[in-house]
């Protein structure tokens, strides 16, 4: 069986489905031969011509189990459960656009997320930056903080407040970075020093930038997580997660939680994530282009009391973002100044944008965080952090600039 994230074509000898850093190395040192950036990985890696038919796009196995040969003899697939081909693609894939040794694609981001938490143990502690995915902070609060984890969190983006809440119980920092809903930037790089100096692991969540925009494991972190239901997938028409793994070994645990607890995505949904992130460094690009735009726009605009976008030069995180993300990504966060009654009426006036939950997709979204995304944060700890009943979150998609713009002011009012 050819190593599991890579083409077959480099001819690599038999692996197991997470193979060692040794046959990872080589198989690096092949694939960066051939000198192929982003845009060229996301098409090809995965995309090897179906061999009985020479499909170029390869079909979709929709089967459950595995035709055995003699008991324990197969061509290395026994139950879909454990692993499917359309799947695995995808977990090529996504490997190789993160650069890392080994990925585990789940059902959604959360199950993702489920998955790192769970390869922890009663007694441990996490260590988080606070701005976070209200549905990051319920599940550290209210699933594994009953089951015996220890959640930590700072409102501090100073890697030092990250250093002081360690102690030898910690096993794990996380981040996101853009955070959601406030845009701040983490210096990955900063953090993933003072994580490894003290024995601990750092996962980056990666899903408002991707690694269009950001890649975190060449930055330092030991995993990427990604709700791929947003940008990678990229159409909203497909709900998935993935954990991306610097070293092959640490993917094991994962591989083993997704498929003793049953956690594992279809292969339609495998396959429209894949489909979608074909095309992931174009959308990006224009998601970047359509946000800048607007976040110039909106500045000053007199409805609004703040508009945070990570390229603007008064941003908080100007410097951190400019050196460590080659573009500002497609989230605008603005607040208004009427508070909940002028972001209500907003959201109720909008056409072009639509009010829905998520972000990423090519169609422009707007979100209330405070009774949406982010309700499931109690209402004190979330308006300390900043996530007021003023703010509300854009979702910037690929549309005509001047639509967007147009469609906001008359919404502004």
């Amino acid at each position: 069986m050819h190593n599991p994230y890579y083409p077959a074509r480099f001819a690599v000898p038999q692996l197991s489905r997470y193979p060692s850093a040794k046959d990872i190395n080589t198989v690096r040192t092949q694939f960066k031969e051939l000198d192929m950036r982003l845009a060229t990985t996301a098409i090809h890696v995965g995309q090897d011509p179906d061999p009985v038919t020479g499909a170029t796009v390869p079909p979709i196995h929709v089967t459950s189990t595995y035709t055995q040969e003699s008991p324990g003899v197969h061509k290395g697939y026994e139950y879909s459960r454990t692993a499917n081909p359309t799947r695995v693609a995808l977990e090529k894939c996504l490997a190789a656009i993160e650069g890392g040794a080994a990925a585990t694609a789940f059902p959604s981001g959360l199950a993702a997320t489920t998955a790192m938490l769970a390869t922890l143990r009663p007694g441990d502690s996490v260590v988080s930056y606070g701005d976070v995915y209200g549905g990051t902070y319920r599940l550290m609060e209210t699933v594994f903080r009953p089951w015996g984890l220890d959640a930590r969190f700072t409102d501090d983006p100073d890697p030092k407040a990250f250093d002081a809440l360690i102690d030898k119980t910690t096993k794990l920092i996380w981040l996101e970075t853009p955070t959601n809903p406030l845009l701040r930037v983490l210096d990955i790089k900063a953090i993933a020093d003072v994580a490894h100096a003290r024995g601990v692991r750092l996962a980056v969540d990666n899903t408002f930038a991707t690694p269009a925009l950001q890649q975190p494991l060449t930055l330092g972190a030991d995993y990427v997580v990604h709700s791929s239901t947003k940008y990678l997938g990229g159409h909203s028409d497909v709900i998935g997660g993935a954990v991306i793994c610097k070293q092959a070994e640490w993917a094991q645990p994962i591989a083993y939680y997704l498929n003793a607890a049953g956690s594992c995505p279809g292969p339609f949904d495998a396959y429209l994530t894949h489909r979608g992130i074909k095309t992931l460094k174009v959308r990006m690009d224009a998601h970047c282009q359509n946000a800048a735009a607007i976040a110039e726009h909106l500045m000053g605009h007199g409805a609004l009391s703040k508009v945070i976008y990570p390229k603007l030069m008064n941003h908080p995180d100007h410097a951190i973002a400019s050196r460590q993300m080659s573009g500002g990504g497609g989230i605008v966060t603005m607040e208004f100044k009427n508070g909940f009654a002028a972001a209500k009426s907003f959201c109720e006036r909008v056409k072009v944008f639509s009010l829905a939950e998520s972000l990423g997709g090519v169609e422009s979204l707007v979100n209330h965080p405070a009774i949406m995304t982010h309700a499931s944060i109690p209402k004190e700890i979330r308006e300390a952090r900043g996530v007021t009943d003023g703010l509300v979150r854009l979702s910037v998609g690929i549309e005509d600039t001047q639509d967007l713009i147009e469609d906001l002011e008359q919404a502004l009012g």
